[in-house]
This record gives C-alpha cells, sequence and structure tokens, in this order.
C-alpha cells in the first residue's frame, strides 16, 4: 500500500532552518504531484508548497515564498521542504501528500484533491 513517511520535524529559533523529507513507497513516484500542508491547533489544514511530477515547476503560499522550497528526488522517492527564516507563526504538524489524478500543479492548493497523506511531523518555532 501507499505510505509517505514525514521526518525532520523539530523545536527551533525563530530565524533558524529545518529541512523536512518525506520518503515515498507504493506508488511511482514520479506520476504524483507532491504538496506539503500544515496545521496548526485550532486551525484548518493550509497548503504550504506543491511540486509537478516530472519538471519540478513549483508554487508556494505567500505566507511562506521566499522562505520555504520544495524540492523532489524522483530516483528517491523522496520529497523535500526546506524552510528557512522560520517564524513562530509557522508552528504547526507539517504534512506530505501526493496527487495521481494529474491535476495542473498549481491548482493543487486545496487539501480534498490529494489521494494520499502522511502522518505529519511536528515544527515548533521559539520567540
Amino acid at each position: 500500500q501507499v505510505q509517505l513517511v514525514e521526518s525532520g520535524g523539530g523545536l527551533v529559533q525563530a530565524g533558524g532552518s529545518l529541512r523536512l523529507s518525506c520518503a515515498a513507497s507504493g506508488l511511482t513516484f514520479s506520476r504524483y504531484a507532491m504538496g506539503w500542508f500544515r496545521q496548526a491547533p485550532g486551525k484548518e489544514r493550509e497548503f504550504v508548497a506543491v511540486i509537478s511530477r516530472s519538471d519540478a515547476r513549483t508554487y508556494y503560499a505567500d505566507s511562506v515564498k521566499g522562505r520555504f522550497t520544495i524540492s523532489r528526488d524522483n530516483t528517491n522517492y523522496t520529497l523535500y521542504l526546506q524552510m528557512n527564516s522560520l517564524k513562530p507563526e509557522d508552528t504547526a504538524v507539517y504534512y506530505c501528500a501526493a496527487d495521481g489524478g494529474g491535476s495542473f500543479y498549481s491548482t493543487l492548493t486545496e487539501a480534498w484533491r490529494y489521494d494520499y497523506w502522511g502522518q505529519g511531523t511536528q515544527v515548533t518555532v521559539s520567540s
């Protein structure tokens, strides 16, 4: 079965950096657009970034543009999120997700469009 496993979360001071990873298995990774979402306590899950299937085009939420970078390694079935200049408001559980429906990558900003989800990794940014 399909599995997405996030790692790399933790506690970091404001202004610091973290790199999240999402290891995928049970699917043909290069055929899926991949996204990162996050959910803070008491808030809805929100879009962070998405990357297209094979040509690595990217699209970001305005709140993270210029600070976060999404990338993928189709050989090793891994998705990444490099997070720099972290702010306390970035504190959330971060989830990776996979979409195999062929939608144009920049439309994949809504959680319901994705087929598979990881279990999440906690990111806490202290002020």
